[in-house]
């Protein structure tokens, strides 16, 4: 069967005038000229394209690539707007439609959104929908609280941003718990730091603990060699300037000098940290589960 919005390989059937036809008569599709590879196509050839329908809802095949296949959450452009709805640029000729009542809010032409691509199994037309945590995945198979995952901010409200996760489930970054910017439709790594009773996912951009001290303490030794061996900051200096500095909590400083200080890499005293290596050294660090350290 014909997977509308989806990748079909598919065998070439006949030819045209107007291009080939794919697939046994009673499901066949259209490949248009224009798509057709530049070394041309044989009768009994396997062909791989993407099915959609055209303004007709008749089945129709391209080789050309979409930013989305239905199922994919995606961060499109708003290409049109009517009463109605709106269109995306999804890649493709004939736009993405979102119908009105699939909207969480208005959108302009020129704006960008993150919605996820659908479709209607009734008319077999594939269509967007900004209502994302209606269609994330309620079942919480395959998770697991660490676990490392892939990110697509689609909100940000006061308390932190709201991710997609591994393009199935919904979670959140708390802004009290995330050191750098983000903006919606950035996608980035990160990590599962709790699963609630009630579903709910906390989300880390890094692994809680010494598990990202290795990453942080690699940084610290970067930024030192390329300010000669010396910063003025130490485990005195305030949060903000940890942060401006080095864009990392003050816990996470202290965890990364402080290993640093056991593997004698560094020096800590009252005025700064200084390498006691040479510069562009590479850092092997102590294992993850390694204790605290009294600084001095």
């Amino acid at each position: 069967m014909l997977e509308i919005g989806s990748y079909n390989d598919l065998v070439v059937q006949r030819e045209v005038s107007f291009g080939f036809y794919l697939n046994p008569k009673e499901e066949e599709v259209l490949l248009p000229l224009k798509y057709v590879p530049a070394d041309g196509l044989k009768v009994g050839q396997v062909i791989r394209v993407f099915v959609y329908t055209d303004s007709e809802d008749r089945p129709i095949a391209t080789t050309l690539i979409p930013n989305a296949v239905v199922g994919d959450f995606a961060f499109l452009e708003v290409k049109d707007t009517a009463h109605f709805g709106a269109f995306l640029d999804w890649g493709l000729e004939k736009e993405l439609f979102i119908p009105k009542n699939e909207m969480t809010k208005h959108l302009k032409k020129g704006e960008k959104c993150v919605v996820k691509v659908c479709l209607d199994k009734e008319t077999g037309r594939v269509y967007a929908t900004t209502n994302i945590e209606e269609n994330c995945s309620k079942y919480m198979v395959g998770l697991s609280e660490g676990m490392a995952v892939n990110l697509l901010i689609y909100g940000i409200t006061k308390l932190g941003y709201k991710a997609i996760i591994d393009n199935a489930h919904y979670g959140v970054l708390y802004k009290n718990e995330t050191f750098e910017p983000l903006f919606i439709g950035d996608r980035t790594n990160g990590y599962i730091h709790r699963i609630r009773e009630d579903g709910k996912i906390d989300l880390r951009l890094k692994k809680v603990g010494y598990s990202s001290v290795p990453e942080s303490a690699l940084k610290i030794v970067d930024l030192l060699n390329k300010e000669g061996g010396f910063i003025p900051c130490n485990d005195k200096s305030s949060p903000d300037i940890i942060m401006q500095k080095f864009g990392m909590s003050k816990k996470e400083f202290k965890r990364s000098i402080g290993n640093l200080y056991k593997e004698r890499k560094i020096e800590i005293t009252d005025k700064g940290i200084s390498l006691l290596m040479s510069p562009q050294v590479s850092v092997v660090l102590a294992p993850e589960t390694a204790p605290d350290v009294v600084l001095p």
